[in-house]
């Protein structure tokens, strides 16, 4: 996260939960991705709902590899279509799913795919910013901090914040350790739990 400009982790808590009373939730309630993304008018798909897929590709995303790739957006003239990776828990697809809504909300510019001459190989464009961005954003939406610090007040473990949250506990551990809510609960002498 050393890609950040000073004050976007502050600019995105608050967006973060602005947004949230825009669905209508508290910083404490559960967000659940899906929801956000048909509040964006985005549609959500795996690779198994999309018709004409050659079985090759679809081998390759969904058994060979199915640990090599998280989510993808494409925005086309007509929609925009986030797919996300059904093979991975469901903690980790409300990740991957909200990243990729973050980009949206942040206005980022779309990742380009570069093909070599042939048509054999494709590589794509990696804007570190953007990617630490979209990850801190959406993860204040999943996460606030506020909920997070009322979490740990009532000593709730990292198992169970994660369980409420719908997320992963290594991004429960991530957010407690990097907005500073762990250090806050030990100097106010509250359980850390977990």
């Amino acid at each position: 996260m050393a890609t950040l400009e000073r004050g976007f982790k502050s600019w995105a808590e608050r967006t973060a939960l602005a947004v949230r009373r825009e669905l209508g939730l508290s910083a404490k309630e559960p967000l659940d991705p899906r929801k956000l993304a048909q509040h964006l008018g985005v549609r959500l798909i795996s690779p198994e709902d999309l018709r004409g897929l050659p079985a090759d590709i679809s081998t390759q995303l969904l058994e060979n590899d199915p640990w090599g790739w998280s989510a993808a957006t494409l925005e086309l003239p007509t929609a925009t279509i986030v797919i996300y990776n059904p093979k991975k828990s469901s903690g980790r697809q409300a990740s991957d799913i909200i990243h990729e809504l973050a980009h949206l909300i942040l206005g980022h510019e779309p990742a380009t795919l570069v093909f070599s001459n042939d048509g054999l190989m494709a590589t794509r464009t990696f804007n570190v910013k953007q990617e630490d961005e979209a990850n801190w954003f959406g993860w204040a939406l999943l996460l606030p901090r506020e909920a997070l610090m009322s979490a740990r007040r009532a000593r709730m473990a990292t198992a169970q914040i994660a369980e409420m949250y719908g997320v992963t506990e290594r991004l429960v551990d991530y957010r407690l350790q990097m907005t500073g809510i762990n250090v806050q609960i030990r100097r106010t002498g509250f359980s850390r739990g977990g």
